[in-house]
């Protein structure tokens, strides 16, 4: 038979076996009937010339199936049948199907969300053309303190480094930027970029031609992100060589950038541009009061690695350094640090946090698996009679193996289907705090690495779940499981020991999950705890993106904030407001200040604040006077400290508050000096588990253009607060409207309470408590579940050895008993096994613990309490099933 013959019919086979099959029966009653036509005419009656045809033809069943086998598609023609049999198998014991299904789900969801996370934040490259080798390179004085660079450093590395192909910069357009579009203004985020940092990163306009790639060609132009364009322009193409405005500044469009691609990367989702730098004279100098600082990225040339390029720039920065106009500069820009871009972008911190947390979905999902393996290996012990018989009927025991593969694969894969939807839904329900952790979103969606990474847990979840139980059941004695009573067999016995170390190993690792969701969630009961200083109660917060550009030339105090409070003081409900330029543990603006006083030097928080905090917040003022509303642009210029300050500056050692009175700083440039009027107890400030450091407030009334503070405390972000009694859903859109009659770009701030900004500051510990939280519940279920259907599957098994012990005199007690002794030597086998697990895992989750040992006692005792708690809970139902047997019916089958 020809090649393409033989793959035809194979084809024929696999998707038409009935007509195969018919043609396969044709051909062969066609070589019977020429067989016997020559028998006949040799001589032989119709009936001899059959049977002696028959005779050497062979077996016709036979025979069909070798010649299938040399042009069918065997492997896939058995998965097929195996396949049918499975599902056919799941109709007639649906339980069995719906709990492997619901247990591999819960630790395949978990898993799956997790790497959906681990993905999308540490996995996933950075969107650029060869980014491992893209670096970023700051400078520093030798310690953890790391900065940018002005100009004519990075154009010296240029110079004198051999180890880059190209190093290209950028910078933070300052203060906040609007663009201002047809109907309104968007906030963007802008960066300023060397002309051929886009070329470097290996990405082209997807509309326009870019930048030129020489300085002082692009002057006045800008390139748009694919979101501002169709955002704020429809997405139309003729805007090209238009003019639009940022903050009334007036720029040409020279592109549009591809969909997806952002500048830095990983940053918020504010929509971006990107405008030329065109260096000044000043900025081409190394006087840091005049130059602007530049963050640089490199591309490493072919076969250099990050140590060669750190090794060479130390010896390029010592020379650079040494130009350097006096002591400190030259030690601040002394060293050189040099690292991959992909791995700046996400803190070490997060990182750690959810490894770890990927681990304990790991440990989540390999429970789960062993609950199956448990399943598996019950419903093997209970077919082993039928295994015995198919195998005494000739089936292999490769085939038998096979079929319970095949069942666990389908399984498994219904199993990803409900975990996938179990994944998204839980990304989806923890945004928010997914959000306020990771420095990249995680959206709940599925691309073509999270399939991959499914489709390999699949096979995965497989081979863990059914493997042993398919190969003991391959390994099934066929003469003692036939017999009557073989169910009673030491193949059976060495089962149950397997299912009770499986089950074991479930406590083990549940416990282990437990215990460190008890450690974080004291953790948060502990920062729950923590005296932040101030109230948070009835206290909404909004964050404000000001629009300084609009009050140019003006006063806003005057103009912008002292008129928007009033309004929002008149609001229906709302028992004081104020402003400040950043509401505590908001982390949305935070501005520091280098200060002297007493021959030291200190570096501190810098706020600017209206008098009605204290109404709001209700913070306790050590010492002193917080300030009034007489305390104005014409009065006397005051400042007020907390504690962390007066222990570090007081003239009296001993006396925190021996400052009141002291002068320090100047708001105007020659004018009187500030005098302390008050210190304020200390108050949480960055982080909840964080002392507070120094602080300084100062009053936004006295604060005017021609102050030194103005700029950076009143042009670029402002948070509003107001204690009110009414709910959010009714005080919001008032507040919307108030603020939109102030600006039309206020209208979009974020609102939110104080109680939510508390909780937000919790960030990865909140999250990595949450997780455990279900990881640690979801194990708890499984656990109880293994021991329950161990037990319950061994009580059965036993029916008959019960109605004895009873027909001969055992008490109930003891039957009661006998079980939970059982149950008892598993639990105590998991605990000890776990409490070492626990103690391990406990020192991967230190750094995530505050006032809380990872040792802690409570949680040490507590946790293994609730699974022995459980564990009995789970083991009484089969014991008291046992106690209950009744004598007559265990032995009616003798």
């Amino acid at each position: 038979m020809r090649l393409w013959d033989r793959w035809k019919m194979a084809f024929r086979a696999l998707f038409a076996r009935g007509v195969a099959d018919a043609r396969l029966d044709d051909e062969l009653g066609f070589h019977l009937e020429q067989q016997i036509a020559e028998n006949i005419a040799a001589g032989m009656s119709a009936e001899e010339a059959r049977y002696a045809a028959l005779r050497s033809f062979g077996n016709p069943a036979l025979l069909r199936e070798q010649s299938r086998s040399t042009w069918s598609w065997g492997g896939i023609e058995a998965f097929i049948h195996d396949a049918r049999f499975v599902s056919l198998s799941i109709g007639r014991r649906p339980g069995f199907a719906f709990t492997v299904v619901g247990t591999l789900a819960l630790g395949i969801g978990a898993a799956a969300a997790m790497f959906t996370v681990v993905d999308h934040v540490l996995l996933r490259p950075v969107p650029y053309l060869d980014a491992d080798r893209l670096v970023t390179i700051q400078e520093t004085d030798g310690s953890t303190r790391n900065w940018e660079a002005p100009w004519i450093d990075i154009d010296q590395w240029r110079v004198q480094s051999r180890s880059f192909s190209q190093i290209e910069f950028s910078g933070k357009m300052s203060g906040r930027n609007f663009l201002e579009g047809p109907d309104a203004a968007l906030e963007v985020s802008g960066q300023r970029v060397s002309p051929g940092l886009f070329g470097m990163l290996g990405v082209a306009p997807a509309l326009g031609s870019g930048f030129v790639s020489e300085f002082g060609k692009n002057a006045g132009a800008i390139m748009l992100s694919d979101t501002v364009w169709k955002e704020v322009f429809a997405g139309d193409r003729r805007i090209l060589g238009k003019a639009v405005k940022i903050n009334n500044d007036s720029y040409t469009v020279a592109g549009v950038m591809p969909p997806g691609f952002r500048y830095p990367a990983g940053i918020s989702l504010v929509p971006q541009v990107w405008v030329p730098i065109e260096l000044s004279s000043d900025e081409r100098t190394r006087d840091t009061d005049k130059a602007m600082q530049f963050t640089a990225i490199a591309r490493l040339r072919p076969g250099l690695n990050v140590e060669q390029a750190r090794a060479e720039m130390l010896l390029v920065q010592k020379r650079l350094a040494a130009q350097y106009a006096n002591d400190v500069l030259r030690h601040d820009h002394a060293s050189l640090h040099v690292e991959i871009y992909a791995e700046t972008l996400v803190g070490k911190d997060v990182r750690n946090a959810l490894l770890a947390l990927l681990a304990a979905s790991g440990v989540l999902w390999l429970i789960a698996s062993l609950n199956a393996t448990n399943l598996f290996l019950a419903r093997n012990t209970s077919q082993q009679r039928e295994s015995a018989m198919r195998m005494a009927l000739g089936a292999s025991r490769w085939r038998l193996m096979q079929q319970t593969l095949v069942e666990g694969l389908i399984l498994s894969g219904l199993a990803v289907l409900l975990g996938v939807g179990l994944a998204m839904a839980s990304v989806r329900f923890l945004a928010h705090e997914l959000s306020q952790t990771l420095p990249v979103p995680a959206p709940a969606t599925l691309d073509e690495w999270v399939l991959l990474a499914l489709a390999g847990l699949t096979v995965l979840t497989t081979l863990v779940a059914t493997a042993g139980p398919a190969l003991l059941a391959a390994c099934t004695l066929v003469a003692p499981a036939i017999k009557q009573g073989g169910m009673q067999t030491g193949s059976s016995r060495r089962q149950n020991r397997m299912r009770g170390a499986l089950v074991a190993g479930e406590i083990a690792l549940s416990l282990t999950l437990i215990a460190t969701c008890g450690l974080l969630l004291r953790t948060i009961y502990t920062l729950h705890h923590v005296p932040l200083g101030f109230r948070t109660d009835h206290i909404v917060v909004a964050h404000l993106s000001i629009p300084s550009y609009r009050f140019k030339g003006r006063n806003m105090t005057d103009s912008l904030y002292m008129p928007l409070l009033d309004r929002v003081q008149h609001l229906h409900g709302v028992e004081s407001a104020g402003l400040m330029s950043e509401a505590p543990l908001a982390k949305t603006f935070v501005l520091h200040l280098e200060l002297a006083m007493n021959g030291k030097t200190t570096h501190a928080y810098l706020k600017a604040v209206t008098p009605d905090l204290q109404k709001i917040f209700g913070f306790h003022m050590a010492a002193g006077r917080f300030f009034l509303p007489q305390d104005t642009a014409i009065s006397q210029p005051v400042i007020v400290v907390n504690m962390a300050y007066a222990r570090q500056h007081s003239p009296d050692p001993h006396n925190p508050l021996a400052i009141l009175g002291y002068k320090l700083l100047s708001l105007i440039k020659g004018g009187p000096q500030m005098t302390i009027i008050g210190v304020i107890d200390d108050e949480r400030q960055d982080k909840v588990a964080e002392p507070a450091v120094p602080e300084v407030e100062l009053a936004l009334p006295q604060i005017t253009p021609e102050s030194g503070f103005y700029q950076p405390v009143e042009t670029v972000a402002m948070d509003l607060a107001l204690r009110t009694d009414q709910p959010m859903a009714a005080i919001v859109p008032e507040l919307r409207t108030v603020l939109k009659q102030a600006s039309p770009e206020l209208q979009n701030a974020t609102i939110t309470t104080m109680d939510q900004i508390v909780e937000d500051s919790y960030g990865s510990q909140r999250l990595a408590a949450h997780l455990l939280e279900i990881f640690g519940a979801s194990a708890l279920v499984l656990c109880m579940a293994g021991l329950y259907g161990l037990l319950a599957y061994v009580v059965s098994q036993r029916t008959r050895e019960l109605g004895v012990r009873i027909a001969l005199g055992a008490s109930r007690g003891n039957l009661l008993w006998m079980v939970i002794r059982q149950a008892g030597v598993m639990l105590l086998a998991g605990l000890v096994i776990g409490a070492g697990l626990s103690f391990a895992s406990g020192k991967l989750v230190a750094r995530f613990l505050y006032g809380v040992s990872v040792h802690d006692g409570w949680t040490m005792v507590a946790a293994p309490a609730l699974l022995v708690a459980t564990g009995l809970l789970a083991a009484y139902l089969p014991a008291r099933r046992a106690a209950n047997t009744d004598p007559m019916e265990a032995l009616r089958a003798e």
